[in-house]
């Protein structure tokens, strides 16, 4: 039942014992809250920033169920469960929100139980009616996460070294990977197949893992196996009648369209041949095949001016070959000059 106005108390009055080894009891036991796995909580956007939240009406019952958490507040641990949230809202540990879509969506028959998108309430006063709180601090981090940031590193280096793994290795790797992917791709399209079904046959939305493609979900809620209470208005004969029409012919086309045997044994070459190379890949192979890609090279260039060499020396035999020739005639009507010069003056001399 909501509340429209509660009293806060001051934060200035002094307590007894606020102060446990220098920090407010106050925040230790927010912290005490927000780590334990009884809250119920989720993940929502608060003025672009992601924010976690629970529901008044939880915080109340969670509280009435793990009174121990309470002996925390010392002094104070008699206070009820609304003052308690009220001290919080007081000491910034805590903010008052409100759904930001407040009309019902089309085909949806309420809002919804946990909305994405929050904004913040006007009067910060607890209620337990339809009422929502985040938490403001930033949560401490625990040892596992501290533990993974510096495993990533080394994840990432050896991620990049996989071209030189040992044989061995990398086949244990390739199939692993291709065992989690091949089960990744199963578990969605068997989810895929009952939802399809069950929404054809019965109108029924029945998605068995369903928080497997959320992005704001815990590790706890992102296996969760039984599929949520179907909250929409069940689909028309109709509809569901053309989609398993459209469902039907698209099998058929997949399977008139369906690659042939001897296609599928040239798909299945070929990616055995993209793995085996990787596979088989090594830095010595690889500097191998360079040093014998520069020998080609250094032959053909060797090849090259070889060829060259032996065409300028046939093009210098040849030049010299013509240059005798023109020396000769040159020399033959030299003579003939010259025998024709003599006889002309021998026929002048007789004319004399």
């Amino acid at each position: 039942m909501g509340r429209t106005k509660r009293t806060v108390k001051d934060a200035s009055n002094p307590r007894t014992d606020v102060q446990a080894a220098g920090r407010n009891v106050f925040q230790i036991f927010a912290e005490k809250v927000r780590d334990h796995k009884g809250l119920e909580s989720r993940w929502a956007v608060l003025q672009e920033t992601r924010v976690e939240y629970f529901r008044g009406k939880d915080f109340v019952s969670f509280l009435r169920k793990h009174s121990e958490l309470k002996d925390v507040l010392e002094s104070e641990k008699n206070l009820g469960a609304e003052d308690i949230a009220d001290i919080l809202l007081g000491e910034n540990l805590l903010v008052r929100c409100d759904r930001v879509v407040k009309t019902v969506r089309p085909g949806k028959k309420k809002l919804s139980t946990w909305p994405a998108h929050l904004e913040i309430f006007p009067d910060q006063v607890f209620s337990d009616n339809d009422a929502f709180f985040a938490w403001t601090f930033v949560k401490r981090r625990p040892l596992w996460q501290t533990i993974l940031s510096f495993v990533w590193p080394v994840v990432t280096l050896a991620i990049c070294l996989f071209p030189v793994f040992p044989h061995q290795c990398k086949l244990i790797v390739l199939y692993s990977c291709a065992g989690l992917l091949l089960l990744i791709f199963s578990l969605l399209l068997f989810r895929f197949l009952i939802f399809g079904t069950a929404w054809i046959i019965l109108g029924k939305r029945i998605w068995f893992f369903p928080n497997i493609l959320a992005e704001e979900a815990t590790l706890s809620e992102l296996f969760r196996f039984w599929p949520k209470k179907d909250e929409e208005e069940r689909p028309k004969w109709t509809v569901r009648l053309f989609y398993a029409v459209v469902a039907v012919l698209f099998i058929l086309v997949l399977r008139h369209h369906a690659p042939d045997e001897a296609a599928r044994a040239r798909y299945q070459k070929r990616v055995s041949n993209i793995i085996d190379d990787v596979l088989e890949w090594s830095p010595r192979l690889a500097l191998s095949g360079m040093m014998e890609k520069q020998q080609h090279v250094v032959n053909a260039t060797e090849f090259e001016s070889s060829n060259t060499t032996s065409e300028e020396q046939m093009h210098h035999q040849s030049n010299g070959g013509a240059d005798s020739e023109s020396g000769k005639v040159q020399q033959e009507g030299n003579e003939e000059y010259g025998s024709t010069t003599d006889s002309s003056q021998q026929t002048a001399d007789h004319d004399l």
